[in-house]
């Protein structure tokens, strides 16, 4: 999640006396009845999100990609079915609805195309571990902490600009240091957890997890390096086809 975007909420109840609402709170727009289109027509914020959303998926590489994947994997990616841009709480861009298998767009605080590639392609990367793997979201924390510590891996989420735009410098391991912290970050938004607890989550699958490059084959640092992991991935695709 970047601060951001929230993994996947769903209300369940948690054992003991405090209820975890598991991040809904931050997604007011998910419990209200769909607006006409008429009526959504005539906000600014939704127009713009969905027009920044189309040019994110025909544009954007770290997007090509992981819709190619999901697709080659039986989890094809339908816009109007599986996005959905809503208002959020101002503390968040967007989350992976695992209940509905939607991708939530806060059409309130994304106002940037650069933001909004970003969003889009961590959000997918939660799509596209939801569809390969049983990710248990709700009780295993552990499972949480590697899908956000991939999102935040292979994302952009971590790149040297983004970093420096935050007032974030460093030099050895700093990708390391900002995706561990992310993937932190995001568990405590989303979990009624501990920062202890979370702090334990990441660092235990940490390694496994942040070398866990699918579908990507690297880490892709710049729009360059998605644009020849996409290149390589459809020649992949095309050589496995002439097997």
């Amino acid at each position: 999640m970047e601060q951001g975007e929230a993994a996947a909420p769903v209300t369940e109840e948690r054992s003991g006396e405090e209820e975890d609402d598991f991040g809904y709170r931050l997604f007011p727009d998910r419990d209200k009845k769909p607006q006409s289109f008429l009526a959504r027509s005539l906000f600014t914020f939704h127009n713009r999100c969905q027009l920044m959303l189309r040019m994110t998926l025909e544009t954007n590489p770290y997007a090509q990609l992981l819709l190619e994947a999901m697709k080659q994997s039986g989890c094809t990616v339908f816009n109007d079915r599986h996005f959905s841009c809503e208002n959020c709480d101002g503390c968040v861009s967007g989350g992976f609805d695992s209940a509905t298998s939607q991708i939530v767009l806060c059409q309130n605080n994304i106002r940037q195309q650069a933001h909004m590639n970003r969003v889009v392609a961590h959000e997918l990367i939660h799509a596209f571990d939801h569809c390969r793997a049983h990710v248990d979201w709700f009780k295993n924390v552990k499972h949480l902490a590697c899908s956000e510590i991939r999102a935040a891996n292979l994302s952009g989420d971590c790149t040297v600009m983004n970093e420096i735009a935050r007032f974030k410098f460093g030099l050895k391991g700093h990708h390391q240091t900002c995706v561990r912290d992310r993937a932190i970050r995001s568990i405590l938004a989303v979990r009624k957890v501990s920062k202890e607890t979370a702090e334990k989550a990441v660092d235990e699958v940490f390694d496994a997890c942040f070398n866990d490059l699918e579908p990507f084959g690297r880490i892709p640092h710049s729009k360059k390096d998605a644009k020849r992991a996409y290149r390589d991935f459809q020649n992949r695709d095309r050589y496995n086809a002439n097997l």
